[in-house]
């Protein structure tokens, strides 16, 4: 019997709840009047400032402790290295995050923070799945009434995305009024005339027949 035995380098994602990362930080040994005078000084204290960022330059926790503060809507303090004005922009952001490890850690059972963007992706995935609303809410930690509602959004949103799939059909089926143009000739061949003004490279779309789920499969697999 073989085994096949994999190496995953990549981080851990903290859950909501998970506030292990405290005990690795930077500062855990600092006392509470040190560390409100780093981590919480005044406007103008550019020294503390100085000091604070220069501390969690090499704290191994960074990354967790800015997320945190991100997820948290902390407005006040220093947290990650980044003052509440440098934090203002990523704050900004925080609802149209998109990070497909979060997705995935969420389908792998993980109680980690998502943004709208990313619970939208966990919901259409969930309703092409063949999920129930009672297994999103459980997945999600959500009301289910309100995974019944995103699960009936996202109903909607896939059928209206295959509604349109495939709607234009090939180059030269239709003219701009929408309407097929007439064959000049009577059996339906070009002249030659016609044949040599043509280049000699034009642009060849995937005609509407070929659009099956096997090509969007291998198209997928591919990306």
């Amino acid at each position: 019997m073989r085994y096949i035995t994999t190496t995953d380098d990549r981080p851990i994602l903290r859950g909501i709840a998970d506030h292990s990362w405290h005990a690795r930080s930077a500062c855990r040994d600092l006392p509470p009047s040190e560390s409100d005078r780093l981590f919480f000084p005044l406007p103008r204290d550019h020294r503390s400032i100085a000091e604070a960022k220069s501390l969690c330059g090499g704290c191994p926790v960074k990354k967790a402790c800015f997320n945190a503060a991100l997820e948290q809507g902390s407005k006040e303090g220093i947290w990650g290295g980044l003052t509440e004005k440098e934090r203002r922009p990523w704050r900004a952001k925080i609802s149209k995050r998109l990070d497909y490890e979060r997705v995935r850690s969420a389908f792998l059972g993980r109680d980690v923070h998502l943004s709208d963007a990313e619970r939208e992706t966990v919901t259409r995935h969930a309703y092409v799945r063949g999920w129930s609303p009672e297994r999103l809410a459980h997945t999600l930690r959500l009301d289910l009434d309100y995974a019944r509602d995103l699960m009936r959004e996202a109903a909607h949103a896939v059928a209206d995305r295959d509604r349109h799939w495939g709607l234009y059909g090939t180059a030269g089926d239709q003219d701009d009024d929408g309407e097929r143009p007439e064959n000049s000739g009577s059996d339906g061949e070009t002249s030659d005339d016609e044949q040599d003004e043509k280049p000699a490279e034009e642009f060849s779309p995937v005609a509407r027949h070929i659009h099956t789920k096997a090509l969007i499969t291998a198209l997928g697999k591919a990306a």
